[in-house]
């Protein structure tokens, strides 16, 4: 008897500890987000284009999880990005420091300064990101760093300040994170991506929601719900929620009489909320430099309509500056949306770079909005974006940038450009294979202005040409008049010919031939449809997820 219950009690303990270890398997397999797929660094390395980094920095095989990798990688790339906004806080400090560098150096503080908040998001948070998410804020957080030192490299740098801060860059740090998170498997995320399909949308909009109703062609609603003779409450119905509805008028008619007096005015850092800061301004010039920080998210600009609320400024690198700080109107707060709006940078042609709009803004949008310049009017920075119905004028590389973009339904008008120039619509600048960027234009319209009609004979428009090494740009579905020459793209740099990704599909117009097209490696006329479908509103930038509250309608795929 003795021996049968010592073998009972035995048996009870043997259970408990398996029942223990079980629970203790569950427990620990819930408290993390990322999954737990083995994978040796080696074949992490071989997909970046700084192998010899990544092996440095993933210094060991025997880490177990993508999770793991990730972890090693964005601490690279936080201490990267907090050394790089010291030292350059260092420089600011010398009182020797030139204008000419004191601009570079600012632009490079700004951009470090927002890498730093970036990775500290997901290195405090890593496991509550998506892919698509990840993707997104590192390949504007590499494209930060590619833009400071663009800024930099303009201007002559001691080899002190120089040696330093390249020295401290970041770059191969951040395109190891890209590389770790391209292997990361998560829900609808697959290692190759290409094979990633959203379930299709035709023109959704959320019909019922407060900007449907703010973007009406009566604006006399604004007025109403700004002067309070309209419940703030009408407008908390839908998937977004307005927290106030502000005027600026010059007349003085509105609570503001300048756009950036409203914006100031604007509640910091809503977050992850939901509520809305509407600012309406009325029909009229508004002479004024607009940057709308990092801490101004949610906020809705919305004016009387292309032609009648115009933004309007006349900086250019002619002037010393950097083309980063040219912008008439700069935004990199997210979630930033404008509506019936005249964005201009009136410098002309002759005094080369100079930006109507700079967007680093996360999951913005332009609706019915234009954009007037010349030479670089359009700087699409960084971060998902979308631009519907907007008219776009410009000469040389007028819509540029490393921002995941698609412009739908748009009329993108080339200008007549200097005697030496030629007329380039888009400068797409990817740096990294593992960056989701990249141009789409889908249903547009490509046109020339008068000007540039009446001497079309003489004068030659590219689809575009190649600012960087992986640039990436597709024209799918779009009118091109005969404006186009029988080329379509134009080289910047040879080597890049093999490593670019240009594509057409389904276009039409006298200039949509592809029969005399460039015959470089890395241009596509033959895709598939399952291949430009990766160029969609809903697979490029994920539209479907996000899209739809605004109500700015979009078609989200392609058929």
């Amino acid at each position: 008897m003795a021996l049968a219950r010592a073998r009972a009690r035995a048996r009870a303990m043997k259970v408990s500890a398996l029942c223990i270890i079980s629970l203790l398997i569950i427990i620990f397999s819930k408290s993390h987000a990322l999954p737990s797929s083995s994978l040796d660094k080696d074949s992490i390395c071989r997909t970046t284009p700084h192998a010899d980094h990544c092996n440095y920095i993933l210094t060991s095989n025997r880490l177990h999880t993508i999770f793991d990798y990730g972890n090693i990688s964005i601490h690279h790339s936080l201490s990267n990005a907090r050394s790089l906004l010291a030292s350059v806080e260092h420089f600011l400090r010398l009182p020797s420091t030139s204008l000419e560098k004191v601009r570079a150096l600012e632009d490079c503080r700004f951009l470090s300064d927002q890498n730093v908040d970036f990775l500290s998001q997901v290195s405090d948070g890593l496991s509550s990101f998506n892919a698509d998410d990840l993707d997104a804020l590192l390949s504007a957080a590499l494209a930060n760093v590619e833009t400071c030192f663009q800024g930099l490299e303009s201007v002559p740098l001691a080899s002190n300040i120089k040696d330093r801060l390249y020295r401290l860059n970041g770059t191969k740090s951040i395109s190891v994170s890209l590389a770790v998170f391209r292997h990361w498997d998560h829900g609808d995320f697959t290692v190759t991506r290409r094979n990633l399909m959203v379930p299709k949308s035709d023109s959704i909009i959320e019909r019922n929601s407060p900007l449907s109703l703010l973007m009406s062609t009566d604006k006399q609603v604004i007025h109403e719900f700004a002067t309070g003779k309209k419940d703030i409450e009408m407008l908390t119905n839908g998937n977004i929620s307005v927290a106030q509805v502000v005027v600026v008028s010059p007349r003085g008619d509105g609570q503001f009489t300048t756009i950036n007096d409203a914006i100031a005015a604007a509640p910091n850092n809503p977050g992850d909320s939901d509520q809305y800061f509407v600012i309406y301004v009325v029909t009229g010039i508004y002479e004024e430099h607009i940057s709308i920080p990092k801490n101004k998210q949610n906020l809705i600009l919305i004016g009387n309509g292309i032609g009648r609320t115009i933004i309007t400024g006349n900086r250019s690198t002619a002037d010393g500056l950097t083309t980063f700080n040219t912008a008439t109107f700069a935004v990199v707060g997210k979630k930033f949306i404008a509506v019936d709006i005249t964005f201009q940078n009136t410098a002309g042609p002759t005094k080369g770079q100079a930006v109507a709009v700079r967007n680093g803004a996360e999951k913005s949008v332009f609706y019915r909005c234009s954009f007037e310049g010349y030479q670089d009017t359009l700087y699409a920075h960084s971060a998902r974006q979308f631009y519907r119905e907007c008219d776009i004028y410009g000469t040389v590389d007028f819509i540029f940038g490393n921002a995941p973009v698609v412009f739908q339904k748009c009329n993108i008008y080339p200008r007549l450009p200097l005697p030496n120039q030629q007329t380039i619509i888009t400068a797409q600048g990817r740096t990294d294979p593992n960056q989701r960027t990249g141009i789409s234009i889908d249903d547009c319209v490509i046109k020339a202005t008068g000007d540039l009609a009446s001497s079309s004979g003489a004068k030659k428009t590219y689809l575009g040409r190649p600012w960087k090494e992986y640039s990436r740009t597709v024209y799918v579905r779009s009118f091109m008049d005969s404006l186009i020459e029988p080329s379509g793209w134009i080289q910047w740099n040879r080597d890049y010919d093999s490593t670019l990704y240009y594509a057409e599909y389904k276009n039409n117009g006298p200039g949509s031939s592809t029969d005399y097209r460039v015959n470089w490696p890395g241009y596509h006329k033959d895709i598939s449809s399952t291949e430009v479908d990766q160029f969609s509103v809903s697979n490029f930038i994920n539209g479907d997820k996000w899209l739809p509250a605004t109500g700015v309608p979009f078609n989200g795929d392609f058929h």
